[in-house]
């Protein structure tokens, strides 16, 4: 998951068969409160943009119990065209961590050590973002 400036903010790992709609409660549930201008936290986002393997029932639900604004391109109506509009700054992303060959393909056997990897990747990813 990242922000709009693709700056990843939450990271899962799945297995390779697992739907992506899975994971996607736990994710926005663990987004870390961000301070705003007047000092007050808030602890989700406006909207989440999401592409088709997100369009789940549970998904839409999830985030209208919050309040969130739902941005998820439905499947066999949306096309596919209309999804590089925000898509792109989250291929983006993922573009920043496969610069570390380490991580676009898997060698580790245990999913600790390959968690580990990622977070530092990430860690990375944001501090190359904020230094000039």
């Amino acid at each position: 998951m990242t922000d709009a400036g693709g700056i990843p903010l939450g990271l899962t790992l799945t297995a390779a068969n697992e739907p992506d709609s899975v994971p996607f409660a736990g994710l926005i549930a663990a987004l870390p409160a961000v301070r705003q201008r007047d000092g007050y936290r808030r602890k989700r986002p406006d909207r989440v943009h999401a592409d088709k393997g997100y369009d789940h029932r549970r998904c839409r639900r999830f985030l209208a119990k919050r309040g969130i604004r739902v941005r998820i391109a439905r499947r066999r109506r949306d096309p596919s065209t209309r999804l590089g509009r925000r898509r792109w700054v989250v291929e983006r992303s993922l573009a920043w961590l496969a610069r570390f060959r380490k991580l676009t393909i898997r060698y580790e056997r245990k999913p600790e050590i390959h968690v580990a990897f990622l977070t530092l990747a990430c860690a990375l990813v944001c501090l190359g973002k904020l230094l000039p």
